[in-house]
């Protein structure tokens, strides 16, 4: 049997390589995607070799993840309990995608994932699987083997001379790529503990952020975001720009406790700080160029948007026909905000656009011409009348006799 394995080269899936090998007699095919972690793919793919692979794909997905995944996601202002920006949730899908790839051209019967059976993360491979090529057999070795803790990886590990950096004294769990980085376990298992400032690799501490403001000018065509300042910017390139100015004014933390898809609750604390500073550019913008009705009904939108990603229901009809709607909205989405980063804050303080609905003739305070202030009181009469109507009832103030009309 063939298996393919989404294998990082931590602690986890260099276990599972060898207990693959171990307790199925499988070969082992294993894929790495490069998301922007920061990880050196050459050195993860000799170690998968070295630790038993009979192949080990490594691919640079990071323009794709973010144009077809983390922009898609922001676009659709999909924010999961109105805290968490789906870094993690919208990346797994997509290293999924290319497992079963692989698995279909190296004729493979199988594919693993180092997902523990509590989290999100084993749904949203498992569903992938499902809805790509559910003939797959799924392994997922953290519901069958006797491993419990991450001392029993370490002693595997140890025994069957397996390299790895990790030590008990690693006390998070961490899932980073460009969008973000991702903090869980730990001190962090307390919910009333503040997390350690050691912890936090992306972003400063506010207070310790320049005490000048830092200016940004970021321009969007149709909602995409393609530059900064004046200067055009690919996908990638946009977005370490921005990690690295936001980190460095410490935007984007977030501690929240989050309800998991599988039931219970778990305590994150995630660093986004380009993707906060994108966020919030993209809804000043929206702002000015979308109708009310489009906008307010998209904010509905968002919100199960946001559940489809978390849950990890990436490739349904349903996800791709809010993208849909999602991509109309986006037509007028045109034009520049200006913001300011000052100790962990992201401030919209300008916005224009050629497709801007902001009129100052009509808004303006000042004396105009073109607009009647007379009319609002028809218009308050009629959109009050059912709140008119039910108080008269109410009062029992019956309607006055009808005049002039004839009656059978």
């Amino acid at each position: 049997m063939k298996v393919v394995l989404a294998y990082s080269g931590g602690l986890d899936t260099s276990v599972i390589l060898a207990w693959l090998k171990e307790r199925y007699g499988c070969e082992v095919i294993t894929f790495t995607a490069d998301l922007g972690q920061g990880d050196d793919l050459e050195a993860i793919r000799r170690k998968a070799l070295a630790t038993g692979a009979s192949k080990a794909y490594v691919a640079d997905l990071r323009e794709e993840f973010l144009r077809e995944y983390a922009f898609p996601t922001m676009m659709a202002g999909a924010i999961y309990e109105g805290q968490y920006l789906l870094g993690t949730s919208f990346a797994r899908p997509l290293i999924a995608k290319y497992q079963v790839q692989i698995a279909d051209q190296e004729g493979a019967e199988a594919v693993a994932h180092g997902c523990t059976g509590k989290g999100n993360d084993q749904v949203r491979f498992e569903l992938t699987y499902k809805a790509l090529n559910p003939q797959l057999k799924v392994i997922a070795p953290w519901r069958e083997w006797e491993l419990r803790s991450r001392e029993d990886l370490l002693a595997f590990a140890a025994s069957h001379a397996i390299p790895v950096s990790a030590t008990s004294r690693s006390i998070y769990s961490r899932d980073g790529n460009l969008w973000h980085l991702s903090h869980e376990g730990g001190p962090l298992e307390d919910p009333w503990l503040e997390p350690e400032e050691e912890m936090f690799q992306m972003t400063v501490a506010p207070e310790a952020a320049p005490d000048q403001p830092t200016y940004l000018e970021l321009e969007f065509e149709q909602g995409v975001p393609v530059g900064i300042n004046g200067t055009r910017y690919g996908p990638v390139d946009l977005m370490v720009y921005l990690n690295r100015v936001g980190g460095a004014c410490g935007v984007g933390r977030t501690d929240m406790v989050e309800n998991r898809l599988v039931g219970m609750k778990s305590r994150g604390v995630y660093e986004t700080p380009g993707g906060t500073i994108l966020h919030i550019a993209h809804r000043a913008l929206e702002t000015l160029c979308l109708d009310r009705e489009t906008m307010h009904f998209k904010d509905m939108i968002a919100l199960r948007y946001a559940e489809l990603v978390y849950y990890g229901l990436w490739f349904t009809p349903l996800r791709e026909a809010l993208d849909a709607f999602v991509r109309k909205t986006q037509e007028t989405v045109t034009g520049t905000v200006r913001l300011k980063l000052y100790k962990g804050n992201c401030i919209v303080v300008g916005r224009k656009s050629p497709y801007s609905l902001y009129r100052e003739d009509y808004a303006t305070f000042s004396k105009d011409q073109v607009y009647n202030q007379a009319d609002a009181q028809g218009f308050i009469n009629l959109f009050g009348l059912p709140l008119k109507i039910r108080a008269l009832v109410e009062k029992g103030i019956p309607a006055p006799p009808m005049t002039g009309v004839q009656r059978d």
